[in-house]
């Protein structure tokens, strides 16, 4: 029996045998599926990882705000590095799910943007992608990165593209709106994994979405049109795309910062930030194409 599998076994939470699967997918924690007598559950390890400002407590706090919220599952128990949920059953989006479900999304980020703060304790938490990507260029450079020639475009690029946002509220967001993280069960959506969720401007959501399901430009508009009531403006619409691009330069930079920090089962973070530099570079070329050259 493997340590982590004598873990599982021990926590203090099971009625009767049970039997534990491996769950895939996941680019920095280890997940579980577990069955026991009361039904089945899934088991998530991770620790802190500050390179990433990921803090297991905070991850913890938000999951249970939104499963009380009714966003997320059920947290059935918590202990440092280890958190169970109730198991939903539910299907996991994949790109082309989110961009035909772009609608039912949108009014999901909207309610969760909404209803969240009314949950949410402790200390306020700030996701700003700006700064995130300056953080992890220091880091980078001090783990000399592989990548370390590139920061002072990276950096460059990310000013340029802070200096195109329209102000808007600040909402609670989840920020990690990866496909893999909406759920479907025919009925309602769900959304997991709460790593990096905290206040933050509604268009990082709208544009993570968007980004990471390769939304058409008339797809990202359906999406902001639902969310905002109406039919987006032409400065919402740039703002919009060039946050596609920080949250893409953003997964970008994650993956860098992973390849110095993480090994995670079935991740290969070299190919995961080639992946995202070439979706940056299309992204650009669309933004420069409708709006014109990115002023320096």
């Amino acid at each position: 029996m493997s340590s982590v599998e004598y873990r599982i076994r021990a926590l203090p939470i099971w009625n009767g045998a049970i039997a534990v699967e491996p769950l895939t997918g996941g680019l920095s924690n280890e997940s579980f599926l577990v069955a026991d007598a009361n039904g089945r559950h899934v088991v998530r390890f991770g620790k802190d990882f500050p390179f990433h400002h990921v803090f297991r407590q905070r991850e913890i706090m938000a999951a249970k705000a939104a499963a009380v919220a009714g966003f997320a599952p059920r947290v059935e128990f918590a202990e440092p590095g280890v958190m169970v949920s109730a198991y939903l059953g539910a299907k996991t989006y994949g790109p082309e799910d989110v961009r035909a479900n772009r609608l039912r999304i949108a009014r999901l980020i909207h309610a969760f943007h909404e209803e969240m703060p009314k949950h949410v304790s402790g200390a306020g938490f700030m996701f700003w992608v700006f700064h995130v990507n300056r953080d992890y260029a220091r880091t980078l450079e001090a783990g000399k990165s592989r990548m370390a020639e590139r920061l002072p475009q990276f950096l460059a690029l990310n000013d340029a593209l802070e200096r195109l946002q329209q102000p808007l509220p600040i909402v609670f967001g989840h920020n990690d709106l990866l496909p893999a993280n909406f759920l479907d069960d025919g009925k309602k959506l769900w959304l997991i994994d709460f790593e990096y969720a905290g206040f933050n401007t509604a268009m990082f959501d709208l544009a993570g979405a968007a980004s990471n399901a390769e939304m058409t430009p008339g797809q990202s508009e359906e999406l902001l049109a639902e969310y905002f009531g109406g039919k987006p403006d032409e400065a919402l619409k740039r703002s919009h795309a060039a946050m596609q691009c920080a949250s893409l330069l953003r997964e970008a930079m994650w993956s860098m910062v992973s390849e110095l920090h993480l090994t995670a089962p079935g991740a290969d973070y070299v190919a995961y930030t080639a992946e995202n530099l070439a979706r940056l570079d299309a992204a650009l070329d669309d933004y420069q194409t409708t709006y014109g050259k990115l002023a320096a």
